[in-house]
């Protein structure tokens, strides 16, 4: 490793423990994340979970290192029961519900999904490799695992046998009698063990996506898609594994069996798992229907950045509980500090002190620390320092935190200013025939007024 650069720690899942990053090329991160399965919009919790190599990615470069990173795009659906391989693809059912064909409905959420990262400035990967691209690599992986005795064919569907891998469930700390709880319903009675996992699966009647293969037409299983694409495009290892805590079991699990039964040794040196999202109490999730995409944040006023500011003060590691009070206390505070920024821009002394820089530096250093960050920023906009000095730090910081600090708020037009003070005066009157006939002025000038239980707020 080059000597010159600093030393990162990182909370490995595998250990569970912080360890030392020690890149396997010279100063060169290579990383791979679990990305989207494009049957539905993304929600704002996973927008989280791609928020993490994206903080891991910028702090890395601030300090020095490069990094190289893919995101796959899963575009041959889940099962239902990801664990149990029962039930209906999610693909196939987006596909029936929105009468389209699976291409259209994988396009279709995907370039969704491209325009929801921008919003909230995750950069983009060096690519976005797709499942449905990589077949003939998991076909050859496939074909691996059952010439080394750890897969197991049964009428043209393919199992993983976890009894031929003695380390699996050290990821989750599962064992193998834990696997059995959960079960629904009935195990499948063609497995060897209820635990073993489908690499692929013959197809039924009225499958839109199917392939031909050795074992007959079928399709792929989830898990073995991420093995295929991460051995293809990183090689036998690399450094960095991203995803959410909800994807440690099954799916980390099994890609760790897939990918070390058919290489023989470790491929992935450090596992770094995102929190979930929390929304009073319960995970945000598809399933429980308990889910907002960042436009409807962004249609109710508040900047979908705002949502990044808001991730920030947690631990990557840790749930964060979402409300839309929380979101506006980040969106005022986000306004605050670019206010300020531009403020400071002016003029006099803008050195960077080395000093305030390494404490930063420490701090993303150590598991990518943003409480530590956020907190550091306070204290800079408190601090003695020059005006000048403060906005030229904060811009520089914000090549991590991704806040488009320097991104100044167009003043309203005087119009509009003297307007929004008569209609709060009008709401305060509780006269609302008034309220709202200079709402309707305001839309004429392009300012969309959405009244909240913290007052107006404004959209442009």
């Amino acid at each position: 490793m080059d000597m010159n650069l600093p030393t990162v720690r990182l909370y490995n899942t595998y250990s569970r423990s912080r360890q030392e990053l020690k890149p396997l090329a010279d100063g060169v991160v290579r990383i791979y994340s679990c990305g989207p399965t494009v049957y539905r919009y993304v929600h704002v919790g996973n927008l989280r979970t791609f928020m993490l190599p994206d903080l891991l990615r910028r702090s890395l470069e601030y300090l020095g290192y490069e990094t190289r990173q893919f995101m796959n795009i899963t575009d041959v659906g889940h099962l239902t029961d990801d664990t149990f391989d029962r039930g209906e693809d999610k693909m196939l059912v987006s596909a029936r519900l929105e009468n389209k064909s699976t291409e259209e409905i994988a396009a279709y959420y995907t370039d969704a999904f491209m325009d929801d990262v921008r919003k909230i400035n995750i950069r983009p990967a060096a690519g976005y490799p797709r499942a449905t691209d990589h077949i003939t690599q998991m076909l050859e992986l496939i074909e691996k695992l059952i010439a080394k005795g750890h897969a197991y064919v049964i009428d043209g569907n393919v199992y993983f046998d976890i009894a031929s891998f003695p380390s699996y469930g050290r990821l989750s700390r599962n064992t193998t009698d834990k696997l059995l709880t959960g079960v629904r319903g009935e195990p499948d009675p063609r497995k060897r063990h209820p635990g073993d996992f489908t690499l692929w699966k013959a197809a039924g009647e009225h499958r839109l996506q199917v392939w031909p293969s050795p074992w007959g037409e079928g399709f792929p299983g989830w898990h073995i898609e991420c093995s295929a694409m991460s051995l293809s495009l990183l090689g036998e290892r690399f450094d960095i594994h991203t995803g959410g805590a909800d994807n440690v079991f099954p799916h980390h699990e099994a890609e760790i069996a897939q990918s070390e039964a058919v290489t023989g040794h470790r491929v992935v040196s450090l596992w770094m798992h995102g929190g979930l999202l929390m929304l009073s109490g319960s995970r945000m999730a598809k399933s429980a229907g308990n889910f907002f995409r960042i436009t409807e944040l962004e249609e109710q006023g508040f900047d979908p950045l705002a949502f990044r500011y808001l991730a920030l003060q947690a631990r990557y590691r840790a749930p964060l509980n979402f409300s839309t009070e929380g979101l506006a206390g980040a969106d005022r505070a986000l306004r605050h500090l670019r206010e300020k920024v531009e403020e400071w821009s002016g003029g006099g002394d803008g050195a960077v002190s080395e000093e305030w820089d390494s404490r930063f530096r420490a701090a993303i250093a150590d598991d990518l620390d943003m409480p530590a960050v956020m907190a550091l920023v306070a204290e800079l906009t408190r601090s003695s320092m020059t005006p000048a000095g403060k906005a030229a730090l904060l811009k520089r910081w914000d090549g991590v935190l991704g806040l488009d600090l320097d991104r100044a708020a167009a003043p309203l037009p005087a119009e509009a200013s003297r307007l929004l003070e008569a209609r709060e005066r009008a709401r305060q009157a509780k006269d609302f025939a008034e309220s709202d006939r200079l709402r309707d002025r305001l839309a004429s000038l392009g300012v969309t007024v959405i009244d909240t239980p913290d007052g107006q707020r404004i959209k442009r």
